[in-house]
């Protein structure tokens, strides 16, 4: 049984809302991006969260909309994407954030450079959810 479009948006926001605390239960991956501070946008296309990270942390995660709120990038996809995306095994096509956008399921936009030169940051930081996802899916 596929579960509905509100339920995957749901447990999909449930997530994002909880990814500030799986990082900070991931010192080594917060080590890795000490050098990183920005505002950005990332999660479900329609309802993207403002994260504030600085020196790997981070320190806000607002739901938007967030009005007149600076952001260097987005990072959206759609909430059928990320629940591909957090698959313990995720298909090919679904299991990498550039993988996502090449198939049109995600955008990445704005100034791409910090996204950029943390990739593998982002990559590990957006796939924290990834065990209890698949766990609550199941």
């Amino acid at each position: 049984m596929t579960p509905s479009p509100d339920a995957t948006d749901a447990a999909v926001n449930r997530a994002f809302a909880g990814i500030a605390a799986l990082l900070d239960q991931a010192p080594a991956l917060v080590a890795r991006g000490r050098l990183l501070d920005c505002d950005c946008l990332i999660g479900p296309t329609d309802r993207p969260f403002h994260a504030t990270i600085r020196a790997g942390r981070i320190v806000e995660l607002v739901p938007a909309p967030v009005l007149m709120r600076p952001w260097r990038f987005a990072y959206r996809a759609t909430p059928q994407a990320w629940a591909a995306y957090w698959q313990v095994e995720a298909k090919p096509g679904w299991h990498d954030l550039l993988a996502l956008t090449k198939r049109g399921a995600a955008v990445l936009e704005g100034d791409i450079y910090p996204f950029m030169t943390h990739l593998q940051y982002f990559k590990d930081l957006l796939a924290l959810p990834r065990p209890q996802f698949a766990t609550a899916a199941s």
